[in-house]
């Protein structure tokens, strides 16, 4: 960082006179300060060479002498100054100059006077040539020529805080980002990779020192960084962190190549397969769309077993993430749509590995790179109905281990549905999209209430029949016969075949309708579309009923339990009878699909 500075110094110092106009006009200086004479400037200059090895000196245009260091290009010209301010180490007041203001130098750029040179910090020394007689290397019986190991690499000495901020100010642009990165890597740093040795920087590097039982300074000694970078490389070669261009999806970015290896191209999907028992996965993302695209992605998605629902969402209009987690799987998924383009990835693993895992995401994240104007070919590759089906591009869809049909009986989305339907769930949902809970399960009556975590907006409320219908009357039952297969409840038509169940149960209501299992817990409606019961399950035993046989449960037990319940349900005494289309539209709006989920 120190070393930064003074070359930061030095570009602001000299601006670039006649004598500099055959460098580059990219350098700049950082100029520290100026002298009216050359005694004082040179004076100056010799002090902050102790500091600096760079340091250097001009002429100026007004007459003055400035105090140069540098020179850098501009980017890491203000890298310096900015760490060199911070430090205290140079005047609040310096800044970065062009050169353009410099004239004959009193002390050549990146050299001191003779009498400082004393001061300046050695260069390497030189490597002895080879001695001519040294024997040649020995050949063992086959001829092969025998190596000898090298010798251990020299300990690097150790370093004083001043040392350690000279050796630092001598680091370029991408050594510093590398730095940041190892620290990033290790989950000691959170911000951008710049190279910018800032506040947030130095506190990382403080962390690291102190997690390794050193003296937490924030200015990482020659040999620290050393041993930094070399666990960086060795955790970095463990995973097989490469970047990979994967051109026809139109994305480049790291990937962990000794744990994935390509499988092949579903789209929207690139899919890299876990290597051995790696239980890692990677799918990148690309496909052509729009904003409507992109949410509907972000929905699918969502049905996957490799994306659990447990995680945090986030939506913008033009990107979304997805965390998933379970007690079996974890995993990370981005997508962003840029110009009729969206792009993205997801990361699958097991929740054992998350410490490493996070290293790997982290670069994975920094380094994801959407590139070009195309995309996936959707017809790139050819895929039969039957592969299609259940299967979203090569991946297993999430599905609820059962579904019924419920009736929404108040204005916030409360369900009345089947006990059977949410009995030993992990979790249960309504209308696919909605979390809900359990507040009331009765086994006896065979019933249960269930509530959204946020409140609902049913189209249509049920309304309980009060009087008693007329057997024979025709009835229908809106459900879900095939459970969640269809978008939308389905009416089956019947008619009432008796006012209680075969064993003269009076809580039942015996119909003459041929119902599916995914219709259980579905209002059963009359022509008015008042609901006069809730259908439940075929009884299970030895005797096997007719098909058309089904039941009900009479509407004074539900509307009696529901009461108890703190749910006031709404009541009618029925009506005329309605068009069907219009009697589709009230089961439509009032039933409910209620999913089961493991």
């Amino acid at each position: 960082m120190m070393r930064q500075a003074i070359f930061l110094l030095w570009l602001a110092v000299f601006p670039a006179a006649a004598p500099l106009e055959a460098q580059e006009q990219a350098q700049v200086w950082v100029q520290i300060e100026a002298r009216p004479t050359e005694a004082e400037a040179d004076a100056r200059a010799r002090a902050y060479a102790e500091l600096f090895p760079d340091v250097s000196g001009y002429r100026l245009a007004s007459g003055w002498y400035g105090i140069v260091l540098g020179p850098y290009g501009p980017e890491v010209a203000r890298l310096r100054l900015q760490d060199l301010r911070d430090a205290g180490m140079i005047p609040p007041d310096s800044f970065i100059a062009d050169g353009r203001n410099f004239r004959e130098a009193f002390a050549a750029p990146g050299q001191v006077r003779p009498e400082i040179e004393a001061l300046a910090v050695p260069g390497p020394e030189p490597v002895p040539e080879e001695d001519p007689a040294e024997p040649a290397p020995e050949a063992d019986a086959a001829g092969a020529v025998r190596v000898a190991p090298p010798e251990a690499a020299p300990t690097i000495p150790d370093e004083t805080p001043a040392e350690a901020r000279q050796s630092e100010a001598r680091l370029s642009l991408a050594e510093r980002q590398e730095l940041q990165a190892a620290l990033q890597w290790f989950g000691f740093y959170t911000a951008a990779i710049d190279g910018a040795f800032g506040s947030g920087t130095r506190a990382s590097m403080a962390a690291y020192q102190g997690a390794q039982g050193l003296e937490a300074t924030g200015v990482l000694t020659a040999r620290q960084r050393a041993a930094l970078l070399d666990s960086y490389d060795r955790a970095q070669a463990e995973l097989g962190l490469e970047t990979v261009t994967e051109e026809a999806a139109g994305i480049r970015m790291i990937l962990p190549t000794s744990l994935v290896r390509f499988d092949r191209y579903d789209p929207p999907f690139v899919h890299y397969a876990p290597l051995e028992d790696s239980g890692v996965q990677v799918m990148l993302i690309s496909e052509p769309g729009d904003q409507g695209t992109l949410f509907g992605l972000y929905d699918i998605l969502q049905t996957l077993e490799v994306v659990p629902p447990e995680g945090n969402r986030e939506r913008s209009a033009s990107s979304f993430t997805i965390e998933g987690r379970s007690d079996r799987v974890a995993s990370y998924t981005h997508a962003e749509l840029r110009g009729g383009l969206i792009k993205g990835f997801m990361l699958v693993w097991r929740p054992d590995e998350d410490e490493r895992m996070a290293r790997v995401l982290t670069a994975m994240r920094s380094s994801f790179r959407p590139f070009g104007d195309r995309a996936l070919d959707p017809g790139m590759v050819e895929l039969s109905e039957e592969q299609r089906r259940g299967m979203l591009a090569g991946l297993e869809v999430r599905k609820p281990r059962q579904s019924r049909s419920g009736i929404f009986v108040d204005a916030r989305g409360t369900v009345l549905t089947s006990a059977e339907a949410v009995a030993e769930c992990g979790r249960v949902t309504i209308d696919r999209d909605h979390e809900a809970r359990v507040v009331l399960a009765d086994p006896a009556l065979g019933i249960a209430v269930l509530k959204p975590e946020r409140a609902m907006a049913p189209r249509v409320t049920a309304s309980f029949r009060g009087s008693e219908a007329r057997l024979g009357s025709p009835v229908a039952v809106a459900g879900y016969p095939y459970e969640d297969v269809l978008p939308a409840p389905t009416l089956t038509f019947g008619t009432l075949d008796g006012l209680t169940g075969l064993e003269g149960e009076p809580n039942l209501r015996r119909l003459s309708l041929e119902a599916r299992p995914g219709d259980a817990g579905g209002p059963v409606l009359d022509g008015s579309g008042a609901v006069l019961g809730m259908l439940v399950s075929r009884p299970q035993g030895d005797r096997q009923l007719p098909a058309e046989v089904s039941f009900a449960l009479a509407p004074e037990a539900l509307t009696a339990r529901l009461a108890e319940a703190g749910v006031l349900p709404r009541m009618s005494d029925g009506g005329g009878a309605l068009a069907p289309e219009d009697l589709a539209r009230l089961g439509d709006g009032m039933t409910a699909l209620v999913s089961c989920w493991d």
